[in-house]
């Protein structure tokens, strides 16, 4: 029986939430130091020369203490080492519109923004190039090339083609093709807490940050390539973060310029940003164009799938590569499909950077096939859900790019959804105006390539016991809301069979914290989760020695449960606090240490047998040898399914969601209280893409037209549709107690299952998004 796991169990950080002594990075003051505020100037331009940059007269205001500008560092930095492309400031050019090209530190802000205003800066204009497709045109002048280190043609990124199986034989012997275009504006996080850093140098030429972030390690590492300080004497700290969603998932120029700033100052400087300076910053869903082609049997087999993707990543790589692979090959799942071809296409744009957002790179790609499969559907004269059914994978197969997947509950998923929500009696029975509609995903728990190619652990995890009796756990995960420091605390407790009160996380310090990659990809209750359990089971075998001495009996015979460790065949019983005392003469303290690897790498990637712990070493080898091989590779898989239904008014093209049934297989529910909130977090964020949010730029300028909550709209709670949760746990051999991700699947089924249920209701099939009132009334009328 279960002693934490599997139960509904309060956030360990609720409590601080909720009565308000969370402490954020607005909340921080430093003791006994002046703390000055640090405000940045951006660009006016989407693209232009930066000719001179004056600031004497700003500098000579009262309560300024510094200005700082690329003359103070010229370091590159990225997420991701192979496309290290952004500085703190710009160099020589401008890129996007809000591009930073200095900051100053000041007494206060009326100060700092007095002091932006006396900054004199002498442009020359260049061209923006904000569509696209003029990315992939070749250059006639190299002011046209937006990241001159580029080694593409024109303006693009990264260029992925990919081919498995022979789709032209495939479509020989297909009896339907469907095909389509598909267009997704560009979407971003709307976390509630704006991003902000306070740095501070010291006297000892030590770096301390405060950042609201979500990958501490990645943002050391970056700290200390553009500061060119070894990281030993940097220090990063994540308080309380109040969201992020992958939009914290970068290290940011505005943490370097901070540190700038305070390194020049020797005093702490503190960034906080308002809304539309969040909106400017970006690092939201790319906007996307994307071809599909999909073809399938009378019988409903599926037979192939074509996609050619266009995707605008905006001035920065951030996770553009990954980005890229994740366009095409997360479509392989969770249905067979042996043929496969992907063309994809990331480019640079004179608009603010796209990166991560939750449901990273899958999310536009699963709504064009799930809107393909209901095409198929209809022309083949099947169900849907029959027909997903016949095409779900089963446990323990391959896809045909190489994925291992290990556990598979789709079919249950399907199943579930399909008779919880009536479809056999609602699909294409409902009046005219009443629809229902399905939607299936798949997703990674966690990358099993790292982004930085070393030997060390993608995750580790310390655990100790001091005289307390106190169960003291680090990590570095980051926790930004989803629960990732309960999750510790749960497979700690479920080792140890101890209260959970005794636990104690510490995760946000990386001087004490081991490392942990953070918080992307779906990977933290899936990879420090694993590391969190070995350091347990270290730490109780400790204890039972202990307990072994006192009790006279061999571990063999001895039960830890309940806080009491009981001998079986006496049914004697110490306490664990006895034990530990044992066990702590001679040592001092238990010290347990986890770490996770993902297993059996490709042969082309570095080999890790040695770090591997048990669960991997049962697991096959993961991947295959061709290029691209290791994007989207992950120890395992979720899957989902999804039933919308909804009433469509004809005449306003107003769209009510009023029921979804939603099923996600997360291997194991760990914490069903925290899965079920993130399920119901991903169907509202959905939602939002689906039906209204849009990141709008000035086709002419590049300028965002709607930086704030005003003109950015979000679905509000009166939208949110009732929703029956279904948790399938398949029992993932590899995961902790057999969990998986639950984080981010859960948004994909959403998109595709209200468009798909659109067309039940009202028989248009839209392909852009979002599905606004105007394009649904367009639709109705076109098909009149």
């Amino acid at each position: 029986m279960s002693h934490t796991v599997g139960k509904k169990t309060p956030l360990v950080d609720g409590a601080q939430k909720v009565t308000g002594r969370a402490v954020y990075i607005d909340d921080i003051v430093l003791p006994g130091k002046v703390m000055l505020i640090g405000k940045i100037l951006r660009s006016p331009f989407a693209h232009a020369k930066i000719k001179k940059i004056d600031y004497s007269k700003a500098k000579k205001l009262k309560g300024v203490y510094a200005i700082a500008t690329a003359e103070d560092s010229d370091n590159r930095f990225g997420v991701l080492p192979i496309t290290k492309d952004e500085t703190a400031f710009a160099i020589d050019k401008v890129t996007f519109i809000g591009d930073q090209i200095a900051a100053v530190a000041a007494t206060d802000e009326e100060t700092a923004i007095k002091a932006l205003d006396l900054i004199q800066v002498e442009y020359e204009e260049l061209p923006p190039i904000l569509k696209p497709e003029k990315s992939l045109a070749p250059i006639s002048h190299p002011d046209q090339k937006i990241q001159p280190w580029s080694k593409y043609e024109g303006n693009i990124f990264k260029t992925v083609n990919q081919s498995f199986g022979n789709v032209e034989k495939a479509l020989k012997k297909s009896s339907v093709v469907k095909n389509g275009k598909f267009s997704f504006n560009g979407v971003t996080h709307a976390f509630t807490e704006p991003m902000g850093v306070i740095a501070s140098y010291g006297s000892d030429k030590k770096l301390t940050v405060w950042s609201s972030t979500q990958v501490p390690h990645y943002l050391h590492r970056a700290l200390a390539e553009v500061m060119e300080m070894p990281m030993h004497r940097i220090k990063v700290i994540r308080p309380y973060v109040g969201g992020g969603f992958g939009g914290k998932s970068d290290p940011f120029p505005h943490e370097m310029a901070a540190a700038i700033l305070s390194k020049k100052t020797g005093k702490p400087v503190k960034i906080l940003f308002d809304r539309d300076e969040v909106f400017i910053s970006n690092h939201g869903r790319h906007p996307t164009k994307t071809e599909m082609q999909m073809s399938a049997t009378k019988d409903g087999e599926f037979t192939s799938l074509e996609i050619d993707a266009l995707i605008d990543g905006g001035a920065w790589g951030s996770f553009g590569v990954i980005t890229t692979y994740y366009n095409g090959v997360l479509s392989l799942g969770p249905y067979k499909i042996k043929n496969f071809n992907y063309n994809g296409n990331r480019v640079y744009t004179n608009k603010p950077a796209s990166g991560a957002m939750r449901g990273h790179g899958a999310v536009n790609s699963r709504f064009a096939v799930e809107t393909l499969i209901d095409e198929i559907a209809e022309d083949i004269d099947f169900d849907p859900c029959d027909l997903r059914i016949q095409n779900a994978y089963e446990p323990n197969s391959t896809t045909a790019n190489g994925f291992r997947i290990t556990s598979c509950g789709i079919k249950e998923c399907i199943e579930k959804v399909k008779i919880a929500s009536g479809w056999d009696k609602k699909f294409k029975q409902m009046p005219y105006g009443k629809g229902i509609g399905i939607g299936c995903g798949f997703y990674i728990s966690g990358s099993a390539l790292p982004i930085n190619w070393e030997r060390m652990p993608q995750s580790t995890v310390h655990v100790k016991i001091d005289f307390d009796g106190g169960v003291t756990v680090h990590s570095l995960a980051a926790e930004i809301g989803q629960g990732s420091d309960t999750v510790l605390a749960q497979c700690v407790g479920e080792v140890l069979k101890c209260d959970m009160s005794r636990i104690r996380i510490y995760s946000k310090n990386t001087d004490t914290a081991p490392i942990d990659l953070g918080s992307y990809s779906s990977r933290v209750t899936f990879m420090a989760g694993l590391a969190a359990k070995r350091a347990a089971e270290k730490i109780k075998k400790q204890i039972l020695n202990a307990a072994s001495k006192i009790m006279a009996s061999p571990i063999e015979n001895l039960e830890l449960k309940n806080d009491r460790i009981t001998e079986l065949k006496t049914k004697s019983s110490i306490s664990f606090n006895e034990a530990v005392r044992e066990a702590l003469h001679d040592s001092g303290a238990l010290h347990g240490k986890g770490h996770y690897q993902a297993p059996n790498l490709n042969p082309g990637l570095p080999r890790v047998d040695e770090l591997r712990g048990k669960e991997s070493e049962k697991g096959a080898p993961m991947g295959g040898s061709h290029k691209g091989a290791a994007a989207g590779l992950s120890p395992s898989y979720s899957m989902g399914a999804y039933v919308c239904q909804l009433e469509v008014d004809a005449e306003t093209g107003l769209v009510n969601v009023e029921k979804v049934w939603a099923a996600h297989d997360c291997g194991k529910a760990l914490n069903p209280l925290a899965v079920e909130g993130q399920i119901e977090g991903c169907i509202h964020m959905g939602l939002g893409q689906a039906l209204m949010e849009s990141f709008d730029y000035n086709r002419n300028t590049g300028r965002i037209e709607n930086p704030n909550f005003l003109d950015y709209r979000c679905i509000p709670p009166t939208m949110m549709p009732d929703v029956d949760v279904f948790m399938i746990e398949s029992g993932d051999p590899e995961g902790p107690f057999g969990a998986k991700e639950a984080g981010e699947g859960p948004i994909l089924p959403i998109l595709p299952a209200v468009a798909n249920a659109i067309y039940d209701a009202v028989g248009i099939r839209l392909r852009n998004l979002p599905m606004t009132p105007e394009k649904i009334i367009s639709a109705i009328a076109k098909k009149k």
